[in-house]
């Protein structure tokens, strides 16, 4: 019998019948499920209301089970049920651990004269419909043998029907109830089609219906196994056309007429003829295509051949994609897609100069080093574009396996080329522009070296001999220009480092920004956003606001972010029909980005404004950044020096030197001798999430000490950086540039130097780049305390 997907239930305890044709019942109203009189159907109830009805009944177990018209109802009522259903009896309750399982027997039809009762289940008065038996006739008996027929038909060539329910189908001698198992049993019969049989008052047209329906599966059958035939006969008939054609190629050798392989063989001749290939790489190729004509087709040495002839015909032997090259243009060009970069532009400008000269140059391999989105890697495609040559981006971070660079061998299932000359395959010439992203994050395992593979490659000495492990032929690679990309140098193995030139790209400023935002991501974005044609205009001061207040970067990735999530807020105020809007205002820009992120003009200021506190400034990966140093005092400690916020060795050391300096000279600065007896130092470097390393918060963490010890202020708004010595020598530190760049992000006014790197200034930082900064140099603590502390208010 079919169970039902789900069933709802109706409330409370049975009552006596009122008269002899009218009683009273508990209403169980069920889901896509109908019960026929004398069948056998469980009922899963999981409804409150319906737990509540099964709760409430009492001895008389007799219920009315009615269908929904809509499934999908949950609660239905009088109106969303049908008419007619069945008049059932509950032999078992089976409780479980969602709901429960009744065992209901159909005893008879019924009708719903009225309802009685919705809460808290339903209640109506119900008549029970008579099974009036049609007399038999000669007609009759005939449908009854083609129902039972086909029936029987229908559950041999069913695999989910048992034989049995033929068997039993045929043992029933009433027509009503013949007409009744065979719609329970059916199961292309759908729900309503169930209703209308157990609607249906007269036993002969009930079972007519059924006749039909049993037709129209039979039908059905009949279809479904033509089909299958068909099918079958088709996959004979590929097999049989598979051995006559294994004929036709025997029959035609013994005729000696030439056949597919010939003429394939012919074909790949003729390409390594025309291919270019050097002397000893065609004689290869040509050993290897002599084989391949030898081996079985159905053997599968026969595509490993097939697939390494066609990687040495498809690579580019002697086809070059570079022009004549114009240092004029490619100065435009740079020009054009770079804002700023001027050390940049010169180094490229003069090797391209000397390629002018001598076109047959074997490149230097260049190495951007520099913070995420300062425009390493599009500055290797602008090249491209300057020099008329293709470009291909290799990615190296995370590679970890040497066969990513020099192939695999052919032994290797699957084996294949590595990414260098599969993105030689894909420029199509032998001089294009590689760049090999991220190279200081190649990884190494028991697989090898990545690093080590590329030494081969970057190295113009050794280059025109490169040999991919996959083909083993020697390939020319002296052509090509290949350009690095790195954030640190640290990662990079010497020997790899030694072949490149580096160049470094230090972050961007503030007026940097903003120019490189109105001449690059601004009309990017407007364009990627759908924009490009609308009159919208950014104004200045909202650039410098995104800049100053949403961002703190040294390049310009996340302020292009943030200019597309302002373009998207435009472009939805379009697409809602709201009014155009001409003009990106510094209002909309915080209305559309939240509140600011960074508070650059006050953060220093607020931070420095207790004794204890400097500002330090600090080298990432990404630029530069601010440092805060706090120092504090605890009386009667034991513990002496305690310093927290990830310090790493080297800073630890940087704390230790300095402490050292600052009780050496504490009788100069007035401080009490004991005080470093009876009390505990702390410092701490806030961001305690992390980790914090290098000797050049030295001066920082002195004067930190200092102005907690004298409860003097270190002067507002002012940063310093430098290595401090035992006796007090404050030594030069690098990263100057990208330091002096986050203090003036941060609204820092004055910067305490080491004198000797004064020169470092010089070189690397414009006039416009230091703006209003007032820089300090020294020598010694004694030159930077009066600078530091000189105006500092007693605490």
């Amino acid at each position: 019998m079919e169970s039902p997907e789900a069933v709802e239930v109706v409330e409370p305890p049975v009552s006596e019948p009122t008269t002899p044709e009218v009683e009273e019942l508990p209403i169980l109203a069920v889901r896509d499920s109908i019960l026929f009189p004398s069948a056998l159907l469980p009922l899963s109830v999981g409804r409150p209301a319906s737990v509540a009805l099964v709760e409430s009944l009492g001895e008389n177990r007799l219920i009315g089970v009615i269908a929904q018209i809509d499934s999908r109802t949950d609660t239905p009522g009088p109106s969303e049920l049908h008419e007619t259903g069945t008049v059932a009896m509950i032999h078992k309750i089976v409780r479980m651990r969602e709901g429960q399982l009744l065992f209901c027997e159909g005893v008879a039809r019924m009708k719903v004269r009225s309802f009685t009762a919705t809460e808290p289940f339903l209640r109506a008065r119900v008549e029970r419909l008579p099974e009036v038996e049609p007399e038999i006739t000669p007609e009759l008996t005939a449908l009854r043998q083609n129902v039972l027929s086909e029936f029987a038909q229908i559950v041999s060539a069913t695999p989910n029907l048992s034989d049995e329910l033929a068997t039993a189908a045929s043992n029933i001698t009433e027509i009503g109830r013949l007409a009744y198992f065979i719609a329970g049993t059916l199961p292309s019969l759908s729900h309503i089609e169930r209703q209308s049989v157990l609607e249906q008052n007269d036993a002969r047209t009930r079972l007519q219906f059924i006749n039909q329906q049993l037709a129209r599966e039979v039908e059905l059958l009949e279809l479904r196994q033509k089909i299958q035939s068909q099918v079958q006969g088709q996959l004979s008939q590929s097999q049989r056309e598979f051995y006559l054609r294994e004929q036709l190629k025997a029959i035609q050798k013994e005729l000696g007429e030439g056949d597919d392989r010939e003429q394939e063989t012919e074909e790949f001749r003729e390409k390594i003829e025309k291919a270019g290939m050097p002397d000893e790489v065609k004689e290869e190729a040509l050993k290897e295509l002599a084989r391949f004509s030898r081996i079985n087709p159905m053997s599968p040495e026969h595509t490993v051949s097939r697939t390494y002839l066609e990687w040495l015909m498809s690579l580019p032997w002697n086809i070059s994609s570079g022009e004549a090259v114009n240092v004029q243009r490619a100065a435009e060009i740079l020009e054009e897609d770079h804002y700023d970069l001027e050390k940049v532009k010169n180094r490229i400008l003069d090797f391209l100069a000397v390629m002018q000269l001598k076109p047959k140059l074997k490149g230097p391999i260049l190495c951007f080093v520099g913070p995420p989105g300062v425009g390493k890697t599009s500055l290797g495609r602008s090249i491209a574009r300057s020099l008329g040559r293709k470009f291909q981006r290799i990615s190296m971070g995370g590679m970890h396996d040497e066969a990513e660079i020099r192939g695999h061998r052919r032994t290797y299932i699957g084996s294949m080329p590595g990414q260098i000359m599969q993105a030689l395959r894909r420029a199509g010439a032998n001089d294009p522009v590689f760049v090999l992203d991220e190279v200081d994050k190649l990884g190494s395992d028991f697989r090898g070296d990545p690093a080590s593979a590329l030494l081969e490659v970057l190295d113009p000495e050794q280059n025109f001999t490169f040999r991919d492990n996959y083909l083993d032929v020697p390939f020319d690679l002296s052509r090509v220009l290949f350009i690095t990309t790195a954030n640190v140098l640290d990662t990079i193995p010497g020997a790899l480092r030694d072949r490149m030139e580096i160049i470094e790209l230090q972050g961007y400023t503030e007026q940097e920004k903003v120019m490189i935002a109105f001449r690059y991501l601004i009309p990017r974005q407007k364009t990627e956003n759908g924009l490009a044609e609308k009159p919208l205009r950014f104004h200045d001061d909202a650039v410098r606001f995104m800049v100053r207040r949403y961002t703190r970067e040294a390049g310009v990735r996340n302020l292009e972010r943030e200019i597309g999530t302002v373009c998207r807020k435009v472009a939805r105020k379009y697409a809602e029909g709201g009014e155009p809007m001409s003009e990106v205002t510094r209002a909309f820009v915080e209305e559309s980005l939240g509140a600011p992120r960074f508070r650059p003009d006050s953060e220093v200021a607020e931070r420095t404004r207790r004794p204890g506190v400097a500002v330090g400034l600090a080298w990432t990966p990404v630029g530069g950044d601010v440092l805060f140093i706090e120092a504090g005092r605890m009386p009667g400690g034991s513990k002496g020096l305690i310093m927290t916020g990830q310090l790493g060795s080297v800073m630890q050391e940087s704390v230790q030197a300095a402490l050292t300096w600052v009780r050496a000279n504490a009788t100069k600065y007035g401080i009490d001798p004991d005080v470093f007896k009876t009390s505990d130092i702390h410092v701490h470097v806030p961001a305690g999430a992390i980790p914090k390393d290098g000797p050049s918060a030295g001066v920082t963490m002195a004067t930190a000490l200092l102005s907690m010890l004298t409860e003097k202020c270190v002067r507002e708004k002012l940063a310093m950086t430098g290595e401090i010595t035992l006796t007090g020598q404050v030594l030069p530190i690098g990263g100057i540039k990208e330091k002096v760049l986050a203090a003036k992000r941060s609204g820092v006014t004055d910067i305490i130097l080491p004198a000797e790197n004064e020169v470092n200034v010089r070189e690397d930082l414009k006039a416009e780049q230091i703006g209003d900064i007032r820089m300090h140099y020294v020598k010694t603590m004694d030159e930077l305390v009066p600078i530091a502390l000189g105006d500092g208010a007693a605490g």
